[in-house]
């Protein structure tokens, strides 16, 4: 478990670059999926598993300096202010900033000005997916700001929040239900966050999604249900999880790169960009550093997945 999480934290470092901001970091036009969005993920990695790991080890030590790296790249913190100014109605601003709260960096400017906007009509109406409102009253608690809803009446209005039937999981629900758990959660960080109706569900089914994504070798939504496994009340005995733990273990090229996939829509190896591998990369660094704290918390063992070889 551990060696997976050094792995990936020591790609990261390398890549560090790819996270930069350029000189369209204000452009309301540009795309902040490739901006800000990549940017606000490596602070929210890193800011958890510095918290899941002792100071003074490669993890907490590698992910304190990517933190702080990523917060020089917001001028620290000054953009976020400039950005909300540009864009008041836009929660982006708050979600990525919120990372870096939690990691203890803030810009109190900013906080003054978002205090502002939190409590307007129309940042209280935005129309936004119901998981994405989770984000939004989670980055609220996180900057010290009022929540504009109550989310554990906005977790009912989620696909998991539902108890769907478990046979009509796929992609984007996957994706979404992973983001519902990390936010009502706290990132792990409050798992008793987690209604026990919900958390009965998850624990049932949580194995055979899990499954399903190794045969797909769809290892980034792997990673995530892992991350989601590890963030329950009680987490699932090890090995429910182990197959998925060691497919990810072989999946993990030996420079620490995690591709999304293990293969392309029409069979073809996925080329090792940064595009196709820091995500995936991220989220294995962040499940191992949590799983690995829940076990050793737990008594069952940090170090390794289970009954098998350490990964």
């Amino acid at each position: 478990m551990t060696r997976i999480a050094e792995k990936a934290m020591r790609w990261l470092s390398d890549h560090r670059d790819g996270f930069d901001l350029d000189d369209s970091a204000l452009d309301p036009a540009a795309d902040v999926d490739k901006s800000w969005k990549p940017l606000g993920e490596l602070a929210q990695m890193c800011s958890c598993v510095r918290r899941d790991t002792r100071p003074g080890t490669f993890l907490h030590d590698t992910a304190s300096d990517l933190l702080h790296h990523a917060w020089r790249q917001t001028d620290d913190g000054s953009l976020f202010l400039a950005l909300q100014r540009l864009e008041p109605h836009a929660t982006y601003p708050l979600e990525v900033y919120a990372a870096f709260a939690a990691g203890g960096l803030r810009h109190p400017g900013y906080e003054d000005f978002a205090a502002g906007l939190v409590r307007s009509r129309s940042w209280r109406t935005a129309e936004v997916l119901p998981n994405r409102r989770l984000s939004v009253v989670n980055s609220e608690r996180r900057a010290g700001l009022p929540p504009s809803h109550d989310p554990a009446t906005v977790l009912r209005r989620t696909w998991l929040g539902a108890l769907p039937e478990p046979w009509a999981f796929e992609r984007f629900a996957g994706y979404t239900l992973t983001h519902v758990v990390y936010h009502l959660t706290d990132w792990g960080h409050d798992v008793h966050r987690v209604p026990a109706d919900v958390a009965d569900y998850l624990t049932t089914w949580l194995p055979a999604w899990l499954d399903g994504c190794v045969e797909a070798q769809a290892w980034d939504l792997c990673g995530e249900l892992l991350a989601v496994a590890a963030g329950l009340p009680e987490p699932p005995p090890p090995e429910s999880t182990e197959q998925a733990w060691q497919a990810l273990a072989l999946a993990q090229d030996a420079d620490g790169a995690l591709p999304e996939a293990g293969r392309g829509p029409h069979g073809e190896d996925v080329p090792r960009v940064f595009a196709n591998c820091y995500h995936s990369t991220l989220v294995v660094a962040f499940a191992a550093a949590l799983t690995a704290g829940r076990r050793t918390r737990n008594g069952d063992g940090g170090d390794d997945t289970g009954r098998g070889a350490p990964v």
